[in-house]
């Protein structure tokens, strides 16, 4: 506005400066028609000498009226000229008087500046304590929701650690089973084995005892050695007898018996007690995991308790003024809002009950258009007044609505205005809400092509128009 007034001040100046001009330019054509006047009148006193000279009354008539034509010339040229003057007389002085009430509106408008500078500066300050306090508070549902999220992420974790250690204990139990197994399978064979031997190491006794009788036997009875009994025989060399055969089938059995079990696993002890010392640490871990889920849980019950609560007070309080302002907005009625589908709060899904005067209660669905748009704002404001907020713009809000829903949500403004802190910046075309404003803001082009910012204060007018 101070830009504009600096504007029509600097064109008043520019019109002032033509309009001097233009009188300075008609002063000088009056000094030539003073100057004319003169020539004429001294023409005329020439005139009226030689009349009086001439003897003739017709020459003198008409020299008289020749004179009486160019002096009516010159008084109605004369006339004009001071008609002239006056006017741009006059038009100075109302360009004189329009600079000086510019000038008086641009200080007007300095003062005003200065003014608005200073508020500005105090609802800098005033939002920069209020966003701090904004972002104080406004981080905690967000921090509740990381922790929870990182509760959740870590259940998730211990869960898959959990089933990663029972798995891994399942196969190690799986892999002890296997080595018991094994270690029976050799206790059993080597248990046998003992036993085959100390029966062969007995029948080995029992034959040595036996060779030796028979080499006695044969030293007494043959009086040779025994390797010269198959000579004395007269038995060709390689020639199988039967009690060999069945020796060296025996023989042969006990071999692949032998061979059939295989060797002896010696880390059988070592292995078992490697198996019960994992089986040892893998309890202790999963003892651990399994408390860690438990304070999980624990922490993630506390959490949707302190949820719970909360949601259910900031549900209770938002009712509340939705009630009161539904009564105020509509007249009457009653309208509250409603948990539906499931029992837990943070579950649970949100449902609008309204009556308008005149109508049962009914689900905000099935009203018709502009009650839905004044039910939608009174809910919109009862979340507004149970977390207010200095400044609130509404764009556009009474689009949907009827004169006289407009006039209810004018008043439904003001009353929210003068029990709080709170202004609202209102965008709209209507003409009612306009003018139950304190203040309008606009756009207008007083040339085509250039745009400028106009404002009415309202509220300084009506004051005005009361003490007028």
């Amino acid at each position: 506005a101070l830009n504009a007034a600096r504007n029509a001040e600097a064109a008043a100046l520019r019109r002032a400066s033509e309009r001097a001009t233009r009188l300075a330019a008609l002063a000088a054509q009056l000094e030539e028609i003073a100057a004319e006047r003169t020539d004429a009148t001294a023409r005329r006193d020439e005139a009226a000498s030689a009349f009086a000279a001439l003897p003739e009354e017709q020459i003198a008539r008409d020299a008289v009226a020749d004179t009486r034509a160019i002096v009516g010339e010159l008084r109605q040229a004369a006339a004009q000229a001071a008609r002239a003057l006056e006017e741009a007389r006059a038009e100075a002085r109302t360009r004189a008087a329009r600079i000086q009430s510019l000038a008086n509106d641009a200080r007007q408008w300095e003062g005003r500046l200065t003014a608005s500078t200073a508020q500005i500066a105090e609802l800098g300050e005033r939002r920069a304590g209020l966003e701090q306090e904004i972002a104080a508070r406004v981080d905690l549902p967000a921090t509740f929701a990381a922790k929870r999220g990182n509760l959740l992420d870590e259940i998730s974790i211990a869960e898959a650690a959990r089933r990663e250690q029972g798995d891994a204990l399942a196969a190690a139990e799986q892999r002890q089973a296997d080595c018991d197994k094994a270690a029976r399978a050799a206790q059993e064979a080597q248990a046998e084995a003992r036993e085959m031997r100390a029966r062969a190491e007995s029948e080995a006794a029992h034959r040595a005892d036996a060779v030796t009788e028979v080499v006695a036997r044969i030293r007494e009875a043959l009086d040779c050695a025994p390797e010269e009994t198959l000579r004395l025989a007269e038995v060709d060399e390689g020639e199988e007898l039967p009690e060999l055969a069945q020796v060296e089938t025996r023989l042969d059995r006990l071999r692949k018996e032998r061979d059939g079990m295989g060797p002896v696993n010696l880390r059988a002890d070592i292995e078992a007690e490697e198996i019960e010392t994992q089986l040892t640490s893998l309890g202790a871990e999963k003892a651990d995991l399994e408390g860690a889920i438990a304070r999980l849980r624990q922490g993630i019950t506390s959490l949707n308790k302190e949820a719970r609560e909360r949601l259910l007070e900031a549900f209770q309080k938002v009712d509340a003024h939705f009630k009161s302002l539904f009564t105020t907005v509509f007249g009457g009625g009653e309208a509250h809002l409603q948990l539906v589908e499931a029992e837990d709060p943070l579950e649970a899904g949100l449902e609008i009950m309204a009556s308008p005067p005149g109508k049962k209660l009914q689900v905000l669905s099935l009203l018709s258009g502009g009650e839905q748009a004044l039910t939608a704002l009174a809910l919109l404001f009862a979340v507004f007044l149970t977390n207010p907020a200095p400044i609130c713009v509404l764009d556009e809000v009474d689009a949907p609505l009827d004169d006289a829903n407009v006039d209810r949500l004018c008043d439904l403004l003001e009353a929210i205005v003068q029990g709080g802190a709170t202004r609202f910046v209102v965008v709209t075309h209507h003409p009612i809400t306009m003018a139950r404003m304190d203040r309008l803001y606009g756009v207008t082009m007083a040339e085509r092509g250039v745009s400028q910012l106009v404002s009415v204060d309202l509220g300084a007018m009506e004051t005005q128009r009361k003490t007028a």
